[in-house]
Formats: structure tokens, sequence, C-alpha cells
């Protein structure tokens, strides 16, 4: 497969379809007193219709800030200043305000990490839904309402109609997040952006959200986006993977390949921290954890980011920034240490 860029022409899980979803070149920049730095570089992702898609990487990698710009809610001290994210060939980055909102809702939605601050605390649950619906579908205030408790019955809501007319303060965070969907896919976007939907439950909740984003998903058709640093969700859900580490994308394969096959050391770290329950997993085996941290964005090494807390690094890892490139078909790497197949 030769590729001509780093966004891939169709999904490395193989599907004809043409992508819903394609950001290339993508740069966000935040604003100091002291100057702007850049948080996300030369960010690329295409997602087709049904497919999921997941990003991960430690706290501060541009994750969740790749998540905002796909909905264009940066916050005020951040912005785009690069790039081009497309749906179904539209840049919304060129739409006016107003377009953009029509967009969300109707075109890609989010689910927020904490649906209580998402969530408005003086409307009920169902008020919130009833008015995105009547937002993007021509609904009196009743027929919004019924929507509403329809799509609370979907996310399977215990007693929906009793929820409806609950405030967020009043629902488990089990609910809450159940809620959140609903808001999120209540006009059945085609695309949803999901950043740690599952970070705050305990592990059975966390497995119904999971089958529930995926059961809808597969159902509507539903492109997904999951920003998460949970590698065990993502061996759960995902097509295909992309790692970022210091505002960049740093590997990217289907999710099979990355599981049997990492190439990146950062890759093989993240890995490596997962605690084992495979049936070939030593008992009481160690886990391995990267030395270090993740270097701030405003001070970044020469050359690699990782180089300093890389234990395959060389000299030429501190002084020249590698390219992300294909390494084997489908498989992306930004490594100096990594050949390429025919290589």
């Amino acid at each position: 497969m030769s590729h001509t860029s780093a966004v891939s022409s169709q999904p490395a899980s193989g599907r004809p379809d043409q992508p819903i979803l394609t950001v290339s070149g993508l740069e966000i920049r935040i604003r100091t007193g002291q100057g702007s730095f850049a948080v996300v570089s030369d960010m690329a992702l295409s997602v087709a219709p049904g497919e999921t898609v997941c990003i991960v990487g430690e706290s501060g990698c541009g994750k969740s800030m790749t998540a905002l710009s796909l909905l264009r809610l940066l916050p005020e001290a951040a912005s785009v200043t690069g790039g081009k994210i497309e749906i179904d060939g539209v840049d919304l980055l060129a739409l006016d305000q107003r377009t953009v909102e029509d967009y969300r809702g109707e075109k890609i939605a989010m689910i927020f990490q904490e649906p209580l601050t998402a969530l408005n605390p003086v409307l009920t649950i169902g008020e919130q839904i009833a008015e995105a619906v009547r937002q993007h579908r021509k609904l009196g205030r009743r027929a919004a309402f019924d929507r509403a408790v329809e799509a609370l019955r979907l996310v399977q809501m215990p007693d929906p109609q009793r929820r409806a007319r609950q405030y967020p303060h009043e629902l488990s965070g089990g609910m809450r997040q159940r809620a959140m969907i609903a808001l999120a896919l209540v006009c059945e976007p085609r695309i949803l952006v999901a950043d740690e939907p599952t970070t705050a439950l305990d592990v059975t909740i966390q497995a119904q959200i999971l089958g529930l984003i995926s059961d809808l998903q597969k159902r509507l058709g539903t492109a997904l986006v999951m920003i998460t640093h949970d590698l065990g969700v993502v061996a759960e859900i995902a097509d295909r993977v992309v790692v970022m580490y210091a505002g960049r994308r740093i590997e990217e394969a289907s999710a099979n390949d990355l599981f049997d096959n990492p190439m990146h050391p950062y890759t093989l770290g993240l890995l490596g921290a997962i605690p084992r329950s495979h049936a070939g997993a030593k008992v009481g085996s160690r886990l391995v954890d990267i030395t270090g941290t993740v270097p701030p964005l405003w001070d970044l090494p020469k050359g690699c980011a990782f180089a300093p807390r890389c234990p395959k690094a060389v000299s030429r890892c501190h002084q020249e920034r590698p390219e992300f490139e294909e390494k084997q078909p489908g498989h992306f790497a930004a490594c100096w240490e990594v050949t390429h197949a025919n290589g």
C-alpha cells in the first residue's frame, strides 16, 4: 500500500468506505503572557462510517485538545493555527459560528469526560436533550420531550420518564454518563467524539457504557473517535489506534497490529505498563514503567521528544526529529530505530 501523505486514503482496518472525518496538518497553539507554543503539531486522522479510532497517550500529550478542536470547542487561550478538519469534505474551520453550531449534534457530537460539569445544572435532563432536538429537528416542545425520553430509553436509562424530569445532581455517575450519551446521540450524529467517557466509573458500569456505545454505533453506523489512556478499553473497542506523545503522533496502526507488533519504544512502554491477565502471562510478572516525565510542550528537546526517556535512543535521536512514516503496510511510526519492512 502506498501513501503519499500521512492521512490514509482508507482505514487500516481495510474498509473501502470513504472517510467521513479527515484531519490533516492540524496545529493547535496556546497563547500565554510569555508568548505561544504548540500543544498539537501536524495531527492527521481519518475515520470511516462505523469505524472506531482510539487516540492514546499520557496526560498532556494533546489528546483532549485534538478532540475539542474537532467540534471547535477549544478554550479561549487555544486556537487552531494550521491544517484542516473536514466532515464529508467540508472544512469545519472555514465555517461561520452559526453553521458550526448546526453541525454540532447533527453531524458531530461529543461525550465529555465529566458529565456533571458538561450538563446544565439548572435544567432537567429531559429539557436539555429536548433542547438539542428542537435545535436540529422541527418538533414542538412535547414531541421533543418525548424524543428525549426515547433517547434515554435507548441508552438503557432505568425509568426514563422519571429520570427525564430530574436534574443532573439527582443522578448517579453512571446515569449521568448515560444521559450525556443520550444527549450526544439524540440527533443521530455521523461522528461521535468521546473523551475518556468511562474514567470516573466503576468497572461494571464502564463495561456497560462501552457496550452501549458499541451497540449504538453498529445500529447507526456512527464513526467513533475515542480519547483514552486505558489500553484495556482500546483492546476492547478499537479498529485503529493513534498513539500521541508531546503533541505529535508517534505511531498509528490497526489495533491488532499495534498490540501484536508495537514499533515505537513509547508504545512498548505503554503496553508494558498494563497488568497482564491473559493466559500467556506469567503469574507475578512485574509491570514495566516508563522512567521520567513528558517534557513541557513549551520546551521540547531538539530531536525526538521521547529520546530523554527512551532506552533505545542513539545520538541521532537527540539531534533530529524522526519523520512519521509508513514502516509496514498500514503501520506508521516516528522512530529512527524502527526499520522499514522492506528496508
